[in-house]
């Protein structure tokens, strides 16, 4: 094979990694590990291969273009799917198309997408992080003067702009309403305890139960995938205590669904028999059996918000970061029934 013809594809295949892992490797990026970075360049000697750096400069010069990339975490929670149409609708109507990738909660994964929407030369990133990113993860984006705005998680020392939600006043105003209703065994189900927003929310929790004379017990905060099945699995666990509790505050509203289907599994009726309070406000939220009670974030104002922030980096140029925190307010459905002495037990 000549070297004329030898492609980064042909270098992905000859080594056995993808097409950005080859590019990460080309710029000399320090989130490439020794072993995979050692396979890349042997694959390079072996196929002949010689990195045009000024062309590829050139090329990275004249790239910037009217495309903006998408990263989120988990595209299978309906929240993140409202979020994108609200950021949809402002990079439309701004001439803007988006690149959406999922990353299922995979570091490597964003890494790599990263890097391949950076290839096709993006104005702006707007990301929800994965689990595990570091403030070093956005350096390489904001070396090559690419805006990056954070939404729904943030990332401790990153130097990017940020929009999340007021979770700690989220969760409180849940506790505050559960314990209004005569609750005092109540349980927070659901999310990862090592991100950022789990621990706003799960603090929002403990702090309103000492507002409200409650005891605090650790076995009534119980850890999960933010998910469906992640609250199945929670509710499971809380019902097994010897004293389980009579509600729940969940980390989002795919927790609090799956805490419905637990219960239900249970002949336990949520709603009548247990009080379950989410977090966003998806559009199944009302629609649910029962309507289910929630924290509305509103995730589509807050992706035209996000989108509004990153158009405002772009077109500034150079803008200081900023960290921008959205109000929330409890909305009450039927999920909660009307307390202990009305019916939920």
């Amino acid at each position: 094979m000549s070297r004329e013809r030898v492609t980064v594809i042909d270098i992905a295949n000859a080594a056995g990694v993808s097409k950005s892992t080859v590019s990460l490797v080309l710029q000399g990026s320090s989130l490439v590990n020794k072993t995979t970075r050692a396979k890349v360049n042997a694959a390079m000697r072996e196929l002949g291969y010689v990195y045009n750096r000024g062309a590829a400069n050139l090329r990275q010069a004249n790239a910037k273009s009217k495309i903006v990339g998408m990263v989120v975490n988990d595209l299978t929670n309906s929240f993140f799917a409202e979020l994108a149409v609200g950021i949809d609708s402002v990079m439309q109507s701004a001439g803007y198309v988006q690149f959406l990738a999922n990353t299922g909660e995979n570091i490597d994964r964003q890494r790599e997408v990263i890097a391949s929407m950076r290839e096709h030369g993006i104005s702006g990133l707007i990301i929800s992080p994965a689990r595990g990113t570091e403030a070093a993860d956005f350096a390489a984006l904001a070396n090559a003067g690419i805006p990056v705005v954070m939404a729904v998680r943030n990332v401790p020392g990153a130097r990017v702009s940020s929009l999340t939600s007021d979770n700690h006043a989220g969760a409180a105003a849940s506790v505050a309403h559960l314990a209004k209703l005569g609750h005092r065994r109540i349980a927070f189900l659901g999310g990862f305890p090592d991100t950022a927003v789990f621990t706003e929310r799960f603090m929002g929790y403990r702090d309103a139960l000492i507002d409200a004379g409650l005891d605090f017990d650790a076995d009534l905060a119980i850890g999960a995938a933010p998910s469906r099945a992640g609250g199945v699995e929670a509710i499971e666990r809380a019902m097994r205590l010897a004293v389980p509790p009579t509600a729940a505050v969940c980390f989002n509203d795919a927790v609090a669904f799956g805490v419905c289907d637990g219960l239900r599994s249970r002949k336990i009726e949520p709603g009548a028999e247990f009080a379950v309070v989410g977090f966003d406000d998806v559009i199944e939220a009302k629609t649910a059996v029962p309507a289910l009670t929630t924290v509305s974030v509103d995730p589509q104002g807050m992706g035209r918000r996000t989108a509004q922030l990153l158009l405002k980096q772009i077109n500034s140029g150079a803008a200081e970061p900023e960290a921008l925190v959205k109000s929330v307010r409890l909305v009450v459905r039927q999920s909660c029934g009307t307390g202990i002495q009305g019916g939920v037990r």
